[in-house]
């Protein structure tokens, strides 16, 4: 059998000492990064030096096969020693509940497992196994989907889910290809599951998959790349608009309206705050700026504008002298005065 290269796993976010957990499905991704993270610990020179546990899901979907994925799981972690978290919870029952779709209901599940595991102390960070494939398909389902700039970061590396403890996902596959990780297992003669929803074209992610992607690498061969490298710079992009605005806003936004002979009247009242920006300071800005100005006055008031409502906004601002107001999704409404924008919530 040949000797299978090593996956390249990013040991950014790990330390000697953390308490980690895989998130394994039983599918060639999270299964490959198990044998990663167990070859690493075990390593002769520079181990990982972590403690290592598994967790899985059993959504109640799938039915045997479900099953058959929890006994693959339990039979790994019981080869390599590896303490095993289970969860089940249905997502049909969720689904019910909330309206959220089968693909949402089950990422909240799966993601409120993990927090519980770091909230109770059993984990200081969760591995899921996301890839680079996985990167590229989530960029492009944003961008079919209108997203803003900071959607397109998509998968991020390093999520805190948990400020008090410091606790964490992490993503340490992101630069891995899904090609190289089934090599890998081939060449470690390790098996691995397949889920047979993965090819069920009525989830949009298959169909990106197994569709858009192909189509898009005929005009590209390294789009998936492209798309990755496209998430990385929007990250980036997003940090420094986050440093920005959240020295500038502050210094804009005003609470309440003005009252006559100066000063403002802030309401304590629910559902009477407000929030107001001089149109003199506003226009000063460029157009990003005052967009994203525009937006985080929204995100105080609990709304989130989309880009019509946004550019709509940015007219009104550079309209002639005068009153007008706008009705925004969520009940959010706008007014103008002569001197400044107004955004409040008119609730029915």
């Amino acid at each position: 059998m040949a000797i299978p290269t090593p996956l390249p796993l990013n040991r950014d976010s790990i330390r000697p000492g953390d308490r980690i957990c895989a998130a394994v499905s039983g599918g060639a991704d999270s299964v490959a990064l198990l044998l990663s993270l167990h070859t690493a610990n075990a390593a002769p020179r520079e181990p990982l030096g972590v403690g290592l546990s598994v967790a899985h899901v059993h959504h109640g979907l799938r039915g045997e096969e479900a099953d058959a994925d929890l006994n693959f799981v339990r039979e790994l972690c019981g080869r390599l020693d590896i303490p095993l978290h289970v969860h089940h919870e249905s997502v049909p029952e969720r689904v019910r509940q909330t309206g959220e779709t089968v693909e949402e209901a089950a990422r909240s599940i799966r993601y409120s497992f993990f927090e519980s595991l770091i909230a109770s102390g059993q984990a200081d960070s969760v591995l899921t196994a996301h890839t680079l494939d996985d990167q590229a398909e989530t960029v492009l389902m944003k961008l079919l989907r209108g997203a803003w700039t900071e959607g397109l970061g998509g998968i991020h590396p390093v999520v805190v889910v948990q400020k008090e403890r410091g606790g964490k996902i992490l993503r340490p596959f992101l630069g891995v290809r899904r090609s190289q990780i089934e090599a890998f297992l081939r060449d470690s003669g390790q098996p691995w599951r397949e889920d047979a929803s993965n090819s069920e074209m009525i989830y949009t992610r298959n169909r990106v998959r197994h569709q858009l992607m192909p189509l898009l690498r005929e005009f590209n061969p390294v789009v998936d790349q492209t798309l990755a490298n496209l998430s990385e710079l929007a990250r980036g992009d997003e940090a420094h608009w986050q440093r920005t605005m959240a020295q500038l806003v502050p210094q804009l936004l005003l609470p309440g309206k003005p009252v006559r002979g100066g000063g403002r009247s802030v309401s304590t009242l629910p559902g009477q705050a407000a929030v107001a920006i001089e149109l003199e300071r506003l226009r000063s800005l460029d157009m990003a700026t005052r967009r994203r100005v525009l937006r985080s006055a929204a995100r105080q008031m609990g709304a989130r504008l989309s880009f019509d409502e946004t550019a709509r906004l940015m007219a009104m601002c550079d309209q002639a002298p005068g009153p007008a107001s706008l009705h925004l999704a969520g009940e959010l409404r706008a007014q103008r005065s002569a001197r400044e924008l107004r955004l409040f919530r008119q609730e029915n």
